[in-house]
């Protein structure tokens, strides 16, 4: 073995014990096959882990916005949202994984006319009690860009009100191709008047100009994705600048193809991935899953990605630190994670 592969086993043996914190998570993007086969059989419907699992294979954006929308049918009341939570809780925790935003596809609860109150709740005492085990979780209320403006205001209306429950931001997913960004900008006015944190998901698939639109037209305090910043390298100086975070999910810009529409290839893989360059620019980098079970990866395995792609263990150190940093707890209670990580990070002799 060689000392380079010896000192990336390494590497990633400290990453596995370090507290982690993550802020691009999906909800629904978390439910593995095997839950889906569950949720099935509490509606009478036979479908194996295999095939579930299946359902998960696509190449392009659409074709995981498909199988995103055919996962979530499968979510039909607030004890079906309890058992996918503590199923992602467990999950966490066996990371190491202390803190989290976790990101609920609310539009979507409405758009099946589904009480979005009453499922939160459920969510939201599965939350609780994962506190006494050492995760702590906050929400992030997301409304669907294809379903437009108006379902966006619904949204973000709810979630001012649910802000005691530990719902501490608004954001947009979906199809950033779909509808003008100028349509949310009611949303997100109505959301941050509020006091809720302001993110969205721009340049995954879209062009670096769907980046600034979020920021100047939404006032977006972190960027879901923003790969499209490395399409112009002036703008993304300009990130670095403001400090505006990108939640960066390797895999998933892989599998959904958005990382190939980037860089104008047929296709892309993981060695292709510019998040080495982006966090060389000085933009501020979050690493994250995105829809881990979808996209059949974990926390660890994306920091492995960071670690083949080339970046230092002081690079990598700050990037898990950032994730901390960066999140949307007020700072009195914020600060105590930062310094648990810190002193695990002093311990493993890694600052």
């Amino acid at each position: 073995m060689t000392s380079e592969m010896t000192e990336t086993q390494d590497l990633a043996a400290k990453i596995a014990k370090l507290p982690k914190a993550e802020l691009h998570l999906h909800l629904e993007g978390s439910i593995r096959p095997e839950t889906v086969s569950l949720l099935g059989e509490r509606r009478g419907i036979q479908i194996s882990p295999e095939s579930a699992a299946a359902r998960y294979e696509y190449t392009d954006f659409l074709g995981f916005l498909d199988a995103f929308k055919w996962a979530v049918g499968y979510l039909k009341d607030p004890e079906d949202y309890a058992l996918v939570t503590h199923r992602l809780a467990d999950e966490l925790l066996a990371q190491n994984v202390i803190y989290a935003e976790v990101t609920i596809a609310a539009g979507v609860m409405i758009r099946q006319g589904q009480s979005v109150e009453a499922n939160f709740a459920a969510i939201y005492e599965v939350g609780q009690r994962y506190r006494e085990k050492g995760l702590r979780l906050a929400w992030i209320f997301d409304a669907t860009r294809q379903f437009g403006g108006d379902a966006a205001v619904k949204v973000a209306t709810i979630a001012a009100k649910l802000q005691r429950d530990d719902v501490l931001a608004f954001g947009l997913g979906g199809d950033e191709l779909s509808v003008k960004t100028a349509n949310f900008r009611a949303a997100y006015d109505l959301a941050r008047g509020h006091g809720l944190h302001a993110v969205a998901h721009a340049g995954e698939i879209g062009g670096p100009e769907m980046i600034r639109e979020a920021v100047e037209m939404l006032g977006a305090e972190r960027i879901g994705h923003g790969i499209a910043a490395i399409r112009d390298l002036r703008y993304a100086d300009q990130l670095a600048a403001l400090r505006i975070p990108l939640e960066i999910c390797p895999t998933s810009n892989v599998r959904t193809g958005a990382l190939a529409r980037q860089l104008d290839k047929p296709s892309a893989d993981i060695s292709d991935h510019p998040l080495r360059e982006i966090v060389e620019r000085g933009v501020t980098v979050v690493l994250s899953t995105d829809d881990p079970a979808m996209f059949h990866t974990d926390l660890l395995a994306e920091y492995g990605h960071a670690i083949a792609l080339g970046l230092t263990e002081s690079q990598i150190v700050r990037m898990m630190e950032a994730s901390f940093s960066y999140g949307f707890l007020p700072p009195a209670e914020k600060r105590p994670l930062i310094e648990k990580f810190r002193s695990s990070a002093r311990e493993l002799g890694l600052i």
